[in-house]
Parts: C-alpha cells; structure tokens; sequence
C-alpha cells in the first residue's frame, strides 16, 4: 500500500504532505473539504488532474483531519494505491428512493459479495437518515462484511452537505466503496467519553429521527431549560448536550445529535433515529474522557484481526466534539496517533454521524458525538 497526500490552504495553495511513488495504475482518492470550496468546480478539476487514473471522492465536512492536526476551510486529499487489495465504487442519490433504508439495500446490492471484505460509506449528511441508511447496508451486505463510515458535514452551518464520485459534489449522493481480498486487514472502533446525567426518560412522540415529546413534554422545551441562555444558538448549542439511547435487549448505548429545530411544530430533528418508547438521557462534556475515548477507540482497532501496524488511518469525528473540545480539539488526533504510532498516516474529518459497528460485532450502527477509527492493512 502506498500513500499521497496533499493540503489546500488559503494562504499556500496546493501542498505535499507525504509522496510515495505510484504505480500506473488506479488509486483510491480520499478528498475531505470545506463545503463553500468543494462548491467551486476548480477545485475538483485540480484533484483530478493529479490522479487521472484515481477513484476519486469527495465530501464536504465540518473540519479536516491529517496527521495530527484538524485544520479548517481546507481540503485534504489522501490517495491510496493497494498492492494486493481490489476495491469497486458505486453511487446512489436519496432522490431516487422512497427512503434511506431502500438506498441502502440498493447500494448494498450493488457491490459484488466474491471476496468483498469491508465497505467505505461516505453519504450525504443533510438529506439522508443515518439509522435508515445503515438499516438497508445490514439487510443486504453478507454477515461477515464490516461497514465503517460517516456522513457528510456543512460546519456548523446545518445548511447543505456535498458528496461526490469521479464529478463535481451535489447534495444527497451516497458513496459505497467494496474493499476486497483476503490479505486486507481492517480494524475498527468507535467511543464517545460523554457523560449521562438527569433523570432517564421516555420518548413518548416522535418520527424516525423527529423528537417531539420527552415523557409527554416538549423536548425542545426540555432542552431550552437546560441550555438557559445558550438556547439563543440552537441548534449548534444543543451539540453540548448529545442524547443517550440505551438500546432494547443490550448494555449497548447510540448517541444520538441535533442536526436542526422546528420552533413551530415544536421537535427537534436528530442525525438518527430516536425510537419511541426508547429510554434516554441527556449526556454533557467531560473534555478529558472525550479525548481518552479517542485512544480507546484507536486502541480496540489493533485488535481485530491481530492488527498491529495499520499502513493508513481513516478518522472520522463529529462536528460536536470539535465544537465542545474546540482549542484542545488536536489532542483527540494526537491521542490517537499515540495509540496507533506517530508513523501512521491519518486522514479523515468531521462529520455528521459516524458509521461502524459496536466492538466485537460485524453489523453497523450510526453514531454520533463518537471517535470512529478504521485503520486499513496489507499482509
């Protein structure tokens, strides 16, 4: 496996951050920007004039992570050229379903089941449900195929959020990349390190991800006591204060976070679903166990499949960590880089939901307010 990097900034332009001679042949491009850039098809044209031969996609994000820093109004392009691994791309838009979870199946369906070994979501994070989708990728992708991921960021604006494959980025695309091969190794973790506090309550009124009700009480309400003087930043101002959903049936929690708020239909719409009769909790920040869950998350990856020099790292972290940790926001990266090696290349970004699936078990779930690490190999 071999490995390129490069940065935009504002004030240097187009730099190399790490170079590996290439083969001709076909690359795998990881590009995570700024959505007002990704916007611009210049930018685009530039990547794919450095990886004419590349897969390339991009997402538009709430931060951009490389090496061990998170850097902002930037793009961040990571390409990867495998030795021994194959990888299929393919694309669907929301448009063209009648919801997340039939997209899911489709894309899942999509991608031949001979030797696929893991799957790179990258979605849009404005108009597709993040519970849904990961519900239609389970029903169709074999049992022992793993799923990591996230979804698409806008910063803190909430207003639009950009993927693309091989074209200018649009809104509601959804991209499945198929890793596959027997010598590929792939790690994986995902932890929060939020802490629960207050009664636990019931969800006793909502829709897929709409809140309504909290035990028959307005949530928004709910969440405006709370936050006093905050609630005039809603929702960004909510991301301090995640919800917990303790899972029917597990000891398993999902975090779920607030993506926007309707002050006339009074509810609050989540980046996943929050099910009614689900028991939930208000978390809030504790900045030293958010930056601890970023090791923890690091470190349960090494142990899968006994992988324990990981040649790329891809991080995907939400956009309300990054607001909460925000000028210790590095040390979540450098904690990390601590548990997998100064050595590693990372890649990633910010998001709006994290895909991957709880330790010891192959089916994804959506997260949110979560480190989710993959860290990929060659033997």
């Amino acid at each position: 496996m071999k490995i390129q990097q490069k940065v935009w900034r504002n004030d240097d332009g187009w730099t190399t951050q790490r170079f590996e001679e290439f083969e001709d042949k076909e690359c795998l491009v990881l590009a995570f920007g700024d959505r007002l850039l990704l916007e611009q098809p210049k930018f685009y044209s530039d990547i794919k004039s450095f990886y004419p031969k590349g897969a390339v996609i991009l997402n538009s994000t709430s931060g951009e992570i490389i090496d061990g820093a998170v850097i902002d109004h930037s793009i961040v392009v990571t390409a990867i050229q495998f030795e021994k691994t194959k990888f299929i791309v393919k694309r669907v838009n929301i448009k063209g379903f009648v919801d997340s979870s039939a997209a899911g199946q489709d894309l899942a369906r999509q991608l031949p089941e001979e030797g696929l070994k893991h799957v790179l979501i990258i979605s849009d994070g404005g108009t597709v449900n993040g519970s849904d989708l990961v519900t239609g990728l389970n029903k169709y992708l074999p049992p022992k195929v793993t799923t990591t991921g996230g979804l698409a960021g806008d910063g803190s604006r909430f207003e639009a959020t950009l993927v693309g494959w091989n074209e200018q980025p649009g809104k509601g695309n959804i991209i499945a990349i198929g890793l596959y091969g027997k010598e590929l190794s792939v790690g994986y973790g995902s932890v929060g390190g939020w802490d629960t506090f207050g009664p636990k309550r019931i969800v006793t009124k909502s829709n897929t991800n709409v809140l309504y009700e909290l035990d028959g009480k307005s949530c928004l309400q709910l969440y405006k006591r709370y936050l006093g003087e905050k609630a005039e930043g809603l929702p960004s101002s909510a991301l301090h204060f995640p919800l917990s959903i303790q899972l029917e049936n597990s000891d398993q929690q999902l975090v779920r976070t607030i993506l926007s708020i309707d002050e006339d239909k009074q509810c609050m719409i989540f980046a996943g679903d929050v099910p009614e009769g689900a028991v939930v909790q208000l978390m809030r920040a504790n900045y030293d166990k958010l930056i601890d869950g970023a090791f923890e998350a690091a470190d349960s990856c090494k142990n899968i499949e006994g992988l324990q020099t990981p040649e790329i790292a891809l991080l995907i972290s939400c956009v309300g960590r990054k607001l909460v940790l925000d000028q210790r926001i590095d040390e979540e990266i450098e904690s990390v880089q601590e548990a997998i090696g100064q050595e590693v290349p990372i890649t990633g970004f910010y998001s709006y939901g994290e895909i991957s699936p709880f330790a010891g078990f192959t089916n994804c779930e959506l997260h949110n307010q979560t480190m989710t690490i993959t860290l990929l190999s060659e033997n």
